[in-house]
């Protein structure tokens, strides 16, 4: 069964948030709590948890697995971004969008889209994740944990350990958005909608 971290939203505790980092440098699965509901995370090499979440999720070759990133200069490591997207993308971030972008030489091709040669990538509003990210020191590779019956993610902590809780390595508990991201796609330089979630989608499309 998962171990249980409970780490305080807005001032999480050194000591869990070291814990949390060890067990994802150990080759572990998280599920974890954001500003869009929780979220199946893992290290950014680690192709065992890849093939976990996509176990968990029921998801096929085609899915697009997220980079969560703790600043622009890290995100600018992975995805190729022109000057009107950046500058699209930093009046909304951080917050609750996944973004689809070209992938750059950095990221290993078995992460990428196997078509499109795209990645998500995330930055995330949420004191906690960002406490994660900067103990980790890398993109998380994650997805946001929507199972297979459900239509929206799970967002509390006790609900994902009686769900999953024998499938991941640890559950932190925290608290988190209520709705999934809303994923912009910006793979042929014009953004398209591909998912209406918590983020105001109007920013990069009108009308959407």
């Amino acid at each position: 069964m998962a171990r249980y971290l409970d780490i305080h939203p807005h001032d999480p505790q050194p000591r869990l948030i070291a814990q949390a980092a060890a067990i994802l440098a150990d080759g572990g699965l998280i599920a974890y709590p954001t500003d869009s509901g929780y979220a199946l995370g893992c290290a950014l090499g680690n192709q065992e948890g890849k093939e976990r979440i996509a176990r968990i999720r029921r998801l096929d070759e085609r899915h697009h697995y997220t980079l969560v990133c703790s600043s622009f200069a890290q995100l600018g490591q992975f995805v190729l971004i022109d000057n009107s997207v950046f500058r699209a993308i930093k009046a909304a971030t951080p917050g609750p969008y996944t973004f689809i972008l070209p992938a750059t030489k950095e990221v290993p091709r078995r992460l990428m889209h196997p078509k499109k040669k795209t990645v998500g990538v995330r930055l995330p509003h949420h004191r906690l994740v960002s406490a994660l990210l900067a103990e980790v020191g890398e993109p998380l590779l994650s997805s946001t944990l929507i199972l297979p019956d459900h239509d929206e993610p799970l967002t509390e902590g006790w609900v994902v350990g009686d769900e999953i809780g024998h499938l991941v390595d640890a559950i932190i508990e925290g608290e988190c958005g209520l709705e999934p991201t809303t994923v912009v796609d910006f793979s042929d330089g014009t953004p398209v909608i591909a998912r209406q979630g918590a983020g105001d989608a109007s920013l990069f499309v009108e009308g959407a």
